[in-house]
């Protein structure tokens, strides 16, 4: 991960140990990242998240899927080296 990545992330997702012991959350909420890609993988949409967690910016929604491909296909380029 980039420095630029890392820093792009914090305003995005926060990890607390004091915050749902660590589990990596949306910033300045207790609403985990991964519940996010349990509503996609069962096919609900992006706004359906959105409507049951209204406090989540939809930028933040956004860019934490934005920088998660990033960082996986720099992850899976370096895999491949």
């Amino acid at each position: 991960m980039t420095a630029e990545q890392k820093s792009a992330l914090a305003d995005v997702v926060t990890i607390d140990k004091e915050v749902m012991h660590g589990t990596p959350c949306f910033a300045n909420t207790r609403v985990p990242v991964h519940t996010l890609i349990d509503f996609l993988e069962t096919g609900e949409t992006i706004d359906d998240f959105l409507s049951v967690y209204p406090t989540i910016p939809k930028q933040h929604v956004f860019s934490f899927l934005e920088l998660s491909r990033d960082i996986a296909i720099d992850q899976l380029a370096c895999a491949s080296s």
